[in-house]
């Protein structure tokens, strides 16, 4: 048996799409956690047999992800945005890689879009030189230098079952063992890098993260870039996994590096005259600078 959960935050659009092909999935059993969505995101999918949970309030993406498996016990655990789909064939194709290996704690299909574009889901850590690369623009010059770069994008690289640092949460089958022995997602990451977070703790715990491009889920805007208004939010995320994960020293650096990323782009886009990205990088430096620690 497997438990998927989707979280839905304000997303009625895509719900249903995410949703529905997960109940014709044999032994598969669906948690919808909604985090206080104002669309009615529930409203959408009120007719489908899913076990539908309330959360009270918009507590993140990892919140909502650990309220759901909570409401479940099956050996597994999927956790797919509600903007991505995938195949009975596919999942099952995730599971054999579980049950055939009790060394992976963690594993993660291809991604493509709908057009069936990849989408680099391979990542490397957070690092200092990444960080500073990002905020000087290096890392367009020396794009395959793996220095200067978080995501893996050269395409060959993802022909071939892989063990990356860490994976995009987009779709993510998960040994319930495991992800409750870590103690669940990392609830102080409200979006973005508790997926990096997960894995780095799976790699800490002695278990495998596994990538397989035998399995596909389809991510509808994938390559997209986080939209300005959660550009603070990832700041603050970036802030806050060096403040875990690095000493004193390397995350005061890599602080420092995320507020010259604001700045630089911030500068960049009023140069551009694009307002709205202006807008989101001054709130991202405003987030670093404020964050504690």
């Amino acid at each position: 048996m497997i438990d998927a959960v989707v979280v839905s935050y304000n997303s009625r659009d895509t719900l249903r799409a995410a949703v529905e092909p997960l109940l014709a999935l044999p032994g598969v059993d669906v948690t919808v956690v909604d985090n206080a969505s104002s669309d009615g995101s529930l409203e959408s999918i009120a007719d489908l047999d899913v076990r539908a949970l309330e959360s009270g309030r918009n507590g993140g993406f990892g919140f909502g992800c650990n309220l759901g498996a909570a409401a479940g016990d099956a050996e597994y655990v999927l956790f797919i945005n509600p903007d991505a789909r995938i195949s009975a064939d596919d999942l099952a194709r995730l599971s054999a890689v579980l049950d055939s290996s009790p060394s992976v704690g963690l594993v993660g299909p291809q991604l493509r879009e709908e057009d069936g574009a990849l989408i680099p889901s391979m990542r490397r850590y957070q690092r200092l030189g990444s960080t500073w690369a990002t905020a000087l623009f290096l890392h367009r010059f020396v794009r395959r230098a793996a220095w200067a770069n978080e995501i893996i994008h050269e395409e060959s690289a993802y022909s071939a079952p892989a063990s990356p640092e860490w994976l995009s949460g987009a779709c993510m089958l998960v040994r319930r063992s495991v992800f409750e022995a870590l103690g669940g997602f990392d609830e102080r990451f409200f979006l973005y890098c508790e997926d990096m977070d997960l894995c780095r703790r799976v790699w800490a715990s002695g278990s495998e993260v596994r990538y397989e491009p035998a399995a596909t889920a389809r991510h509808e805007g994938g390559h997209s870039a986080p939209r300005t208004s959660l550009f603070a939010i990832l700041a603050e995320s970036r802030t806050a996994f060096a403040r875990k994960h690095s000493g004193i020293a390397i995350a005061m650096l890599t602080r420092l590096g995320l507020a010259v990323h604001a700045a630089t782009h911030a500068l960049v886009a009023s140069a551009a005259r694009r307002p709205a990205h202006r807008q989101g990088n001054v709130a991202a430096l405003r987030a670093v600078v404020r964050a504690r620690g």
